[in-house]
């Protein structure tokens, strides 16, 4: 007797994808619907965006203060420390603010997310709402996929704000850079439209894939303590590794 093949690696994976895929067309078609749920969607902004403020806000300065420094002896090298504020600017706004803000929110607030209705499944919650005709997707899934959608990208900018503080902080206040060099040349090189912008476009499509992962594997994991672990693991992997994927396609497609 022959015994049944197990499914590849690849093709678990390329099923998941799928799976992935239908369950974002899922969610938006309940989108409409959960607009009468907006005071439910605010809640979600606060706790994926306000609630993760204090860590954006601390790492945006230590990350800001070091590219400073390595910068600064960096350019030193080459005599060009008057461009430190300019690259400081360009790294934040193009790269490290949106792609790194995207990792620290998929560590605070996707995890988060996915426990929360990992929990709602493994309590029979969600199965409750169905009972008394409440749309799951439309209550629970589609306003916490907005609100990562809304938040990142202000949380993106509070980073970087946070970020070219750091900076001023060491190469003026520390390093004695002058101070209209530092903010003269920032403002002249960067393009509001080219390096801003592009950054908030960045910073919105982490934040949706990282709520369609977080409420995937949150929405379907099996209803054990177990399963809503390995569910919180694979939201974080999975985000990190989608994200700076992203990044790569988004920059080459922007630039």
């Amino acid at each position: 007797m022959t015994t049944p093949r197990r499914p590849s690696v690849f093709g678990d994976a390329l099923a998941r994808l799928g799976a992935a895929g239908l369950f974002l067309f899922a969610i938006l078609g309940a989108v409409p619907r959960s607009l009468r749920h907006f005071r439910e969607t605010v809640r979600q902004i606060w706790f994926v965006g306000a609630m993760s403020l204090v860590i954006i806000m601390t790492c945006g300065l230590f990350v800001g203060m070091v590219l400073a420094l390595q910068l600064y002896y960096t350019l030193s090298i080459f005599g060009g420390t008057a461009a430190l504020g300019t690259v400081v600017a360009l790294s934040l706004f193009r790269e490290l603010g949106p792609v790194v803000t995207a990792l620290l929110f998929a560590g605070r607030a996707g995890t988060s997310v996915t426990a929360e209705i990992g929990l709602m499944r493994a309590t029979d919650q969600l199965s409750a709402m169905e009972m008394m005709a409440v749309d799951p997707l439309a209550y629970v899934v589609a306003p916490r996929f907005l609100a990562a959608i809304v938040a990142m990208p202000l949380l993106a900018c509070v980073f970087n704000a946070l970020g070219i503080l750091g900076a001023h902080l060491v190469g003026v206040s520390w390093l004695g850079l002058d101070n209209g060099t530092f903010w003269g040349n920032m403002t002249s090189s960067v393009d509001v439209w080219k390096d801003v912008v592009n950054g908030v476009w960045k910073s919105t499509a982490f934040g949706a894939v990282i709520a369609l992962i977080a409420t995937f594997e949150g929405y379907t994991t099996p209803p054990t303590s177990e399963g809503v672990a390995h569910a919180t693991t694979r939201t974080v992997v999975s985000s990190s590794i989608v994200v700076l994927a992203l990044d790569f396609v988004m920059t080459a497609f922007l630039m």
